[in-house]
């Protein structure tokens, strides 16, 4: 498929589920898809896959990730039959106080320590068996020949302008003639692709100790940000145990703390199946059910405030997880449900609109500065599976270009205002930044048969998907397709994709909850990146979800 094909198909809406193949990917862009399948191909496995997809989708998806930003990696080994996390997220330099090189009021984001290319540095050491430089290969040429500006692009980049324009190298950069490129014309990167052809000769280490590392130290003490050389590599890639439980009859992988999704997603299920909520119906079809499972959502976020580096806190991992305390929450939430029809109150605090979903106001929630994140969902012929997310998030001095490389600094935000928040971090005791990624294994008998990841909100995401393909046995690709919510707010109020019939939501007025519709295909929600295989078949299938513009493949 030619680049120009390939451009006609980033669109949002309705993707195609690629069945029956031995060898699966699935990424948030069409080329990046094939990328990873055509290292595959000749011979790399999921591992090499991951790696070459990264580095090429850091460049034609600059509004998502980048080359400075951070790395999550869930690995599973065929032949050693375990599974692998590394995290490699941004860190914050211990001693010295948080750097916000921009205002405020444009960006409150600080600088911090890039992880990505560590990250990807650790991976190689320990899985790959492509040489280093051919899997920076595909990056340097689309970097060098350019890629076609797309719409979705172009909105993501439009809607970060005051980040991307306080700097001149990021104006450089993005606006070059003093505008966004148009939607359809080529743009190139010529200053990354010789700062890739140079990572490619040197190795991971050319953004640490090499010569892009001490151009990024040299830039942030001009900005007044006094790091060393030696912060470039003070807390390297922590490879840890993966948070592992069962739920139904399944053995569930994800991310240990300080990633907070996998115990959010124990948590929630364990909460939702002592409520017995299979046998109240979906919450897109139960109204009962909905309010049970956005006051769950709610009330687990909240504790997780409590959720940090091990290596810093106490994480009481055995409580949260504990079967007989999920009990007692169900009990609290299953025994606070409103005794009287609370309709009246809704239509008085919000209006009659507040029933009916035609005319519900949508919820002026929307974009956040900054970045965004790619999830990548790889299998090998030989069944090695990546769930990786890596993004421009909790990277690099934002708003600022370094020899081709933009950054985003960290989304761990320099106040502590909100400790439910996704994303912290501590600048003292050399930990890492508390997150959200989503990458999840499910094992059956042993074996994995169903891989899946987000980025966005993918902390409530992660949690919906597997209650819906694990509690409700559903398609894991229909199961992308439904509505996904925030946590019940703390004013009653329940955002939710604009696609519930009438009668849950004059359900939920009875429980006394207004609901604030998102747009019906709302991408702040995330974009899952699947891979599963067949129970009867043994074969693989693979989707994107439709909330953004990804492809799956396989061959």
């Amino acid at each position: 498929m030619t680049q120009d094909q390939m451009t006609s198909l980033l669109r949002q809406g309705k993707t195609s589920v690629v069945r029956d193949k031995k060898a699966v990917a699935s990424s948030s862009h069409p080329m990046v898809t094939q990328v990873i399948l055509d290292v595959m191909r000749e011979g790399g496995n999921a591992a090499d896959a991951a790696i070459a997809g990264s580095l090429f989708q850091a460049v034609v998806e600059p509004h998502m990730t980048n080359h400075a930003g951070s790395v999550n990696f869930l690995f599973w080994d065929a032949k050693e039959e375990r599974a692998y996390q590394l995290n490699s997220l941004g860190t914050l330099v211990s001693g010295l106080p948080r750097f916000l090189p921009m205002p405020e009021h444009i960006d409150p984001r600080c600088a911090c320590i890039p992880g990505f290319m560590p990250g990807l540095g650790a991976i190689y050491e320990r899985f790959a068996s492509r040489p280093w430089p051919e899997l920076c290969q595909p990056a340097i040429e689309i970097a060098r020949e350019g890629y076609t500006m797309y719409s979705f692009q172009y909105a993501l980049l439009d809607s970060t302008w005051k980040q991307r324009s306080y700097f001149p190298s990021s104006r450089q950069m993005f606006t070059p003639e003093g505008f966004w490129p148009n939607v359809g014309d080529r743009v190139t990167n010529e200053p990354l692709a010789q700062t890739l052809e140079a990572l490619a000769a040197e190795g991971p280490q050319y953004f640490t100790t090499g010569r892009w590392g001490r151009r990024f130290v040299e830039r942030g003490n001009q900005l007044g940000w006094p790091i060393k050389i030696e912060d470039m590599t003070a807390i390297p890639p922590r490879w840890q145990e993966p948070f592992i439980y069962d739920h139904r009859g399944h053995q569930v992988i994800q991310s240990s703390p300080p990633e907070q999704t996998g115990i959010y997603s124990r948590y929630v299920l364990g909460v939702l199946r002592e409520l017995g909520i299979e046998t109240l119906g979906h919450y897109t079809e139960s109204a009962e059910s909905l309010y049970l499972v956005a006051h769950t959502l709610r009330w687990v976020g909240n504790e997780l405030g409590l959720l940090h580096d091990p290596k810093l806190f106490e994480v009481p991992t055995k409580q949260w997880g504990s079967d007989a305390y999920h009990r007692i929450v169900a009990q609290i939430l299953k025994g606070s449900q409103p005794r009287v029809d609370l309709t009246e109150h809704v239509e008085l605090t919000a209006g009659e609109r507040a029933l009916l979903a035609a005319e519900i106001p949508t919820s002026e929630r929307g974009s956040g500065p900054g970045a965004n994140s790619c999830e990548l969902s790889i299998v090998d012929p030989q069944d090695n599976w990546v769930q990786m997310l890596h993004t421009g998030q909790s990277g690099g001095i934002p708003g600022v270009v370094v020899d081709g490389v933009p950054m985003n600094g960290s989304n761990a935000w320099a106040h502590l205002r909100d400790l439910r928040a996704g994303i912290i971090g501590w600048t003292t005791g050399g930990g890492r930044i508390k997150s959200v990624t989503g990458n999840t294994l499910v094992l059956r008998d042993g074996k994995p048969w169903l891989g899946l990841g987000s980025p966005g909100w993918c902390k409530v995401g992660t949690a919906l998907m597997l209650h819906n393909i694990l509690d409700f046995d559903m398609d894991p690709y229909q199961a992308s397709v439904l509505p996904r919510m925030f946590p019940l707010d703390d004013d009653y109020t329940l955002e939710i994709e604009n696609r519930l019939p009438e009668t849950v939501l004059a359900g939920m007025a009875q429980s006394g909850i207004q609901i604030k519709p998102l747009n019906t295909f709302f991408w702040e929600m995330g974009s899952f990146q699947i891979s599963w295989r067949d129970r009867d078949t043994g074969r693989l299938s693979s989707s994107a979800d439709p909330r953004r513009i990804g492809t799956a493949d396989g061959f």
